[in-house]
C-alpha cells in the first residue's frame, strides 16, 4: 500500500494563505484532498489522476487550486483567502479504486494520509 506524507497545516488569520503538499511513496497513483471538520461529513477538495490532470471542488475553486506534480508524486493544494470555515483536518489520499460514475471523483481511495490540521481564526 502506498504510503503518504502530508505537510503543510497550521493557524492563520482569515484571509490568509497556506499550502498543502502530499508526497506518495510511489508512481502512478491518483491523489486527492479532503478535509473534515469536527462533526461534519469528510468532503472532498481536490483530485489529481495519473496523467497530471486537477479537479477543484466547486465550493472553493474561487480561492484553492491544485497541481500535481508527477515525477515528485506530489499533489499540492495551495489555499488562498482563507475563512474560518475552512477550518478542518485535511487528508491526502491516493490510489483511487473506484471512481465515481461520469465524474472525476473517485469514490474509493486505498491510501490515506494521517491529516494536517488547518485552523482558521477570524
Amino acid at each position: 500500500r502506498v504510503q503518504l506524507v502530508e505537510s503543510g497545516g497550521g493557524s492563520v488569520q482569515a484571509g490568509g494563505s497556506l499550502r498543502l503538499s502530499c508526497a506518495a511513496d510511489g508512481y502512478g497513483y491518483s491523489m486527492g484532498w479532503f478535509r473534515q471538520a469536527p462533526g461534519q461529513e469528510r468532503e472532498a477538495v481536490a483530485i489529481g489522476d495519473v496523467s497530471g490532470k486537477v479537479t477543484v471542488a466547486d465550493s472553493v475553486k474561487d480561492r484553492f487550486t491544485a497541481s500535481k506534480d508527477i515525477p515528485k508524486s506530489t499533489l499540492y493544494l495551495q489555499m488562498n483567502s482563507l475563512k474560518p470555515e475552512d477550518t478542518a483536518m485535511y487528508y491526502c489520499a491516493a490510489d483511487c479504486r473506484r471512481w465515481d460514475s461520469g465524474g472525476p471523483w473517485c469514490a474509493r481511495f486505498d491510501a490515506w494520509g494521517q491529516g494536517t490540521q488547518v485552523t482558521v481564526s477570524s
